[in-house]
């Protein structure tokens, strides 16, 4: 089984376990802290801190919590985060993307929203094996 502490090969250089609400905060300070500390512009900053914050966000609320990895791929430019959850998992992963839909009352522009502020997005769930999410910015 892969090292979870690995990505692509890497050794994650931040982690947030996500627990609470000041742990989407949390998540979004690292993100943007890593983007800035890189040199990207306030604006592509914004932009992925909010799509951190929202897979964050939905780790808990829908996955009852879990943990926002990330990578540096200066290989090929990135960063890199994954976030997963041993939550209930998505039953139709095409569905939950389509804009406006929502199972917790929300705009339904959550993952459909991270993946437009994001350069690579991916989602991997199953019903009763959790999700993760696995998206990039171009540095």
């Amino acid at each position: 089984m892969p090292d979870p502490e690995r990505i692509s090969g890497r050794t994650a250089i931040a982690k947030v376990t996500l627990a609470a609400s000041r742990d989407v905060v949390a998540a979004r300070q690292t993100a943007a802290r890593l983007l800035k500390a890189r040199g990207l512009s306030v604006m592509r900053v914004t932009r992925f801190a909010t799509a951190v914050s929202e897979i964050a966000r939905n780790a808990i609320v829908h996955g009852g919590g879990g943990e926002i990895s990330f990578y540096f791929d200066d290989h090929n430019g990135y960063l890199r985060v994954e976030c997963r959850d041993e939550g209930p998992g998505i039953e139709d992963v095409t569905l939950a993307m389509t804009e406006g839909y929502t199972t917790a009352g929300g705009l339904g522009r959550g993952l459909g929203g991270a993946k437009r502020l994001s350069h690579d997005f991916t989602v991997r769930s199953a019903p009763g094996q959790g999700t993760t999410v696995t998206m990039s910015v171009k540095l």
